[in-house]
């Protein structure tokens, strides 16, 4: 133990404390200068401070970058699939529509054709050893119009194939009228116009050898074509209106009758037909019917031919004011009450068609002058006071009918600006008026009750009301 004392003290390691600290040091540095030396003859790469794998990772990358950019500035080589799996190399291109698998064992990429009928075509101009040049400008704007063209082309011809296969299949649904005329005339069935009706029915009204009811049947069968306004006018190309408007001549009541009711249909707001009736003298036939004994039957149909005429037609009004139309009326409204009602409503009528133009030509200009002018010759009102409509019309207040009564206040409304002081003079029509709202009053408030927003009474009550305003 001794010994050993010694030897410890004679060698470094045996050196005191304060002695050792700097040699330490000094040895310290030369380890690490030794160490930075070697470290600066290694690789870098190899010990620099990433991610070993993020470094192989982003390496990887750029070689599959650069290997894209140089497949991407070169041509590929297009591999040729069949039916079998096969094995695909890099570089070559793959056909559109192939089947592509992985094949786990061997890692290798593997594709065969998926349809046989699809890519059959597509793969016989192919060779093999063929190039696929992926051009971006392989089309040019020309040639993309005039595919585009070639397209809309094939459309159209698409289309008019749909449009002559509909029209086959309606030719085959219907047939042509020539066909169907030949057809009928080996069944002695005659497939006519209108016109050719029309013509038929006024040659067998003419006829003499026709019976009194073959003549009202033509008659009565030519009233529903003449309702229509061409019908109507097509009868003046070939002088059936004409044949029509003698047929009012005729002794028997029942040809006047028809014929009234046939120029009634045809006369209906058809300005061009109206005119070629005041020519042909319809105007003069009908008053006198109206103005002789006659079936009440036929006086209807005469004073619905007369209305027809009447209406939206100056001239013709001034021309019934002439041939004294107003004495005709007035004996009519004071033959029966159905007769009375109609002529109120025709005089109503005629005071607002005119009353309306007039308005009509100050606010809008519409009304053409020369219509204007003739409105502004009718002069109605003057005549229906002069000749004793106000008291005839007041005295039609009587009627028990709530609308005959309905029309009669109507009238008298149109007439209250020219009647005024007669009916204020009237004392039967202030206590009828009274009267009347005393029992409409009642009939309302029945409305009421039974919960009606808009009543007929209420209305008819509104307008008694009004009068006695006007005559108090």
């Amino acid at each position: 133990m001794e010994a050993y004392s010694r030897f410890l003290t004679m060698t470094p390691w045996g050196l005191s404390l304060s002695r050792m600290t700097p040699l330490g040091m000094l040895l310290g540095l030369l380890m690490a200068s030794c160490f930075t030396i070697c470290l600066s003859h290694q690789n870098p790469k190899e010990f620099a401070l990433t991610n070993p794998e993020k470094s192989r990772t982003k390496e990887t990358e750029r070689k599959e970058t650069k290997a894209k950019e140089e497949l991407d500035t070169e041509v590929l080589e297009v591999f040729h699939p069949t039916h079998e799996w096969q094995a695909l190399q890099p570089g070559q291109a793959v056909p559109v529509g192939s089947h592509v698998r992985l094949n786990l064992q061997t890692g290798a990429r593997e594709l065969k054709l998926q349809y046989k009928d699809k890519f059959q075509n597509n793969l016989k101009g192919s060779k093999k050893g063929k190039r696929l040049d992926i051009n971006t400008n392989a089309y040019t704007s020309q040639d993309l119009k005039s595919a585009l063209a070639k397209l809309k082309e094939g459309a159209e011809k698409e289309s008019s194939k749909e449009d002559k296969a509909r029209q086959d299949e309606v030719k085959q649904l219907f047939r042509p009228i020539e066909e169907l005329k030949k057809d009928f005339a080996e069944l002695n069935v005659v497939i006519e116009t209108d016109m050719q009706i029309m013509v038929r029915l006024i040659n067998k009204f003419n006829s003499s050898s026709s019976s009194l009811e073959e003549k009202i049947a033509a008659l009565f069968d030519l009233e529903y074509y003449v309702h229509q306004m061409d019908n109507a006018q097509d009868l003046l190309s070939f002088g059936g209106l004409q044949v029509v408007i003698n047929g009012l001549n005729s002794t028997e009541p029942l040809v006047k009758e028809y014929a009234a009711f046939v120029l009634g249909a045809a006369f209906s707001s058809n300005p061009k037909v109206q005119v070629e009736a005041i020519e042909g003298g319809a105007l003069q036939k009908l008053l006198v019917i109206l103005a002789t004994e006659q079936p009440l039957a036929t006086k209807k149909k005469v004073l619905f031919a007369l209305c027809s005429l009447l209406r939206h037609f100056p001239y013709a009004q001034q021309q019934f004011l002439k041939l004294g139309g107003l004495q005709v009326l007035r004996s009519l409204a004071q033959d029966t009450e159905v007769l009375a009602v109609r002529v109120v409503t025709l005089l109503y009528d005629l005071i607002t068609e005119k009353m309306f133009a007039e308005e009509a030509a100050e606010l809008t200009r519409e009304t053409s002058p020369e219509k204007l002018q003739q409105y502004r010759q009718v002069h109605l009102l003057p005549s229906l006071l002069e000749q004793g409509w106000c008291a005839i019309t007041a005295n039609l207040l009587a009627l028990p009918e709530h609308n005959a009564r309905e029309k009669v206040l109507q009238t008298l409304g149109a007439l209250l600006a020219t009647c005024l002081d007669h009916f204020r003079q009237d004392a039967q029509l202030s206590r009828t008026l009274a009267s009347l709202q005393v029992e409409y009053q009642a009939l309302a408030a029945l409305e009421l009750q039974d919960g009606e927003d808009v009543g007929y009474f209420r209305e008819l009550l509104g307008s008694i009301n009004s009068l006695l305003q006007e005559l108090r």
